[in-house]
C-alpha cells in the first residue's frame, strides 16, 4: 500500500495497512501506526511518531526542525495520537531543547487546512482547528478546544477545554476554560454553552459555568476578588472546577 514513487527510508517503522501516496517522503526516524493513511506529496521526517488510523492529507510537512533560532539539530520529537485528521498544507514542527522537547497532538483531532503547530505545542484531544489557525512556541491546547480561522495564538499562551475562538481571533494572553472570545486583541463574549450541552453537561453545571464567567468578567471585581468568588461557586458545583484552576495558575495573565 506505498506508492512505487514514495520514499520511504528503510529504518522508518511502518505498521499494518497503511497508505502511503505518490511522491512522498517517510524519514528514517518515522514511526507510523496501523492503519493510518498518508497523501500524496507528503513530507514526514524528525523523530516522529504517529499512531492509529490517523488520515493525513496532501502536502503536509510533519516533523521538520522548529522555526527556532536556538534549534541546533538536538534529537527532538513530534508524537501525534490516534484517529485525527490532518488536511492540506499544514505543519507540525518537532520540539525543542528549551522545552519538554516535545511537539504533541493528541486524539480524535480535526485539523483543517494550512495549520501551524509550532515546536513545543502541546494538543489535547478532540479539538478543531479551523483553516489557517496558527500556533506559535510553546502553545497548550485543552480537550474539545475550537480556533476558528485564521486564529493565531502567542507563544507560551495556554487555550483552555471547551473554549472557542472566533474567527481571526488574536490570543495574547490565557483563553480560560469555556469561554468564548474574537478579536484582536481576544475579548470575551461568553460562555460557549451549546458545547457544553453537546458533551454532556448538565443544565446546573453549566449555570454555575455561567456564574464563574459573570464573576470574572462581569461583577467588577479585582482579579483575586473573582478568584475568590470563583472558589465559593467551586465549593457548590464541581464542574467549575477547571475555571477555577486556570485563573489561578495562569502565567501570562488572562484575557479580560
Amino acid at each position: 500500500m506505498i506508492h512505487p514513487t514514495a520514499i520511504v527510508h528503510a529504518g522508518a517503522r511502518i505498521g499494518t495497512n497503511v497508505e502511503i501516496g505518490a511522491y512522498s517522503l517517510v524519514g528514517e526516524h518515522v514511526e507510523i501506526g496501523d492503519g493510518t493513511r498518508v497523501g500524496p506529496h507528503v513530507v514526514i521526517e524528525g523523530h516522529t511518531r504517529i499512531g492509529r488510523d490517523n488520515e493525513i492529507f496532501q502536502f503536509c510537512s510533519i516533523g521538520a526542525q522548529p522555526q527556532d533560532k536556538k534549534y541546533e539539530a538536538e534529537p527532538t520529537r513530534l508524537e501525534i495520537g490516534d484517529r485525527n485528521t490532518i488536511r492540506e498544507f499544514c505543519s507540525f514542527n518537532v520540539g525543542t531543547s528549551q522545552d519538554a522537547g516535545v511537539t504533541r497532538l493528541g486524539n480524535d483531532n480535526w485539523i483543517m487546512a494550512y495549520v501551524h503547530i509550532a515546536h513545543d505545542c502541546q494538543v489535547g484531544d478532540h479539538t478543531i482547528f479551523a483553516n489557517n489557525a496558527t500556533l506559535a512556541g510553546h502553545v497548550h491546547v485543552g480537550d474539545w478546544a475550537i480556533l476558528g480561522g485564521f486564529t493565531g495564538v502567542h507563544q507560551f499562551c495556554r487555550v483552555g477545554a471547551h473554549s472557542f475562538c472566533g474567527v481571526g481571533t488574536v490570543l495574547l494572553q490565557d483563553l480560560p476554560p469555556f469561554v468564548t472570545v474574537s478579536g484582536n486583541p481576544a475579548k470575551p463574549h461568553g460562555v460557549n454553552s451549546e458545547g457544553l450541552k453537546r458533551r454532556g453537561y448538565s443544565a446546573e453545571g453549566i449555570a454555575a459555568i455561567k456564574r464563574a464567567y459573570r464573576a470574572l468578567y462581569r461583577s467588577g471585581l479585582s482579579l483575586d476578588e473573582a478568584r475568590q468568588r470563583v472558589s465559593e461557586i467551586l465549593a457548590e458545583q464541581p464542574e467549575v472546577a477547571p475555571f477555577a484552576e486556570f485563573i489561578v495558575s495562569s502565567g501570562r495573565g488572562i484575557v479580560r
